[in-house]
């Protein structure tokens, strides 16, 4: 636990030093066998990205240390509860720890609302806000198919 704190309040220090250097309001730290593989803080305001929240830029910074998307041995430490976006990255990364301080509400209570997208998830492409087209003549099936030849040949 007392790990868990030191490594959430740098968490919490990026998020802070993120508003001085003109980014959004949010630091993330991924760890690692006690030790700290990334750090990052959001900067979807400094690079115009709205996906560079600070935990996907920690999981990508992290990804890139280690060598694999496999980051199922390290935590994630954030300033608050992440998005269903980075919530999304913690699930595809294998992360399986995350310490979080402040919560959803208080983001929302910051301007940060993460609602709409909770309750579109659970919608089905066709009860959305924003148009989904499925077109399944595309000829994407078929590159599916050529992924499972392959992997059946080179399993990584």
């Amino acid at each position: 636990m007392e790990n868990d704190k030191k490594f959430l309040e740098r968490a919490v220090v990026l998020a802070s030093d993120s508003i001085t250097r003109g980014g959004g309001p949010f630091g993330a730290v991924i760890v690692k066998d006690n030790l700290v593989i990334s750090e990052a803080y959001n900067t979807v305001f400094l690079s115009k990205d709205p996906t560079m929240h600070a935990e996907v830029a920690a999981i990508r910074k992290a990804s890139a240390a280690l060598g694999t998307f496999d980051l199922s041995g390290c935590s994630l430490y954030t300033s608050c509860e992440p998005c269903p976006m980075c919530l999304g990255a913690v699930y595809w990364a294998g992360i399986k720890k995350v310490v979080y301080a402040s919560d959803r509400k208080d983001a929302e209570a910051a301007g940060f609302s993460d609602n709409l997208i909770y309750e579109e998830i659970k919608r089905l492409p066709s009860e959305r806000t924003i148009e989904f087209i499925r077109m399944e003549d595309a000829g994407s099936s078929d590159v599916f198919k050529r992924w499972i030849e392959m992997e059946n040949k080179n399993p990584y």
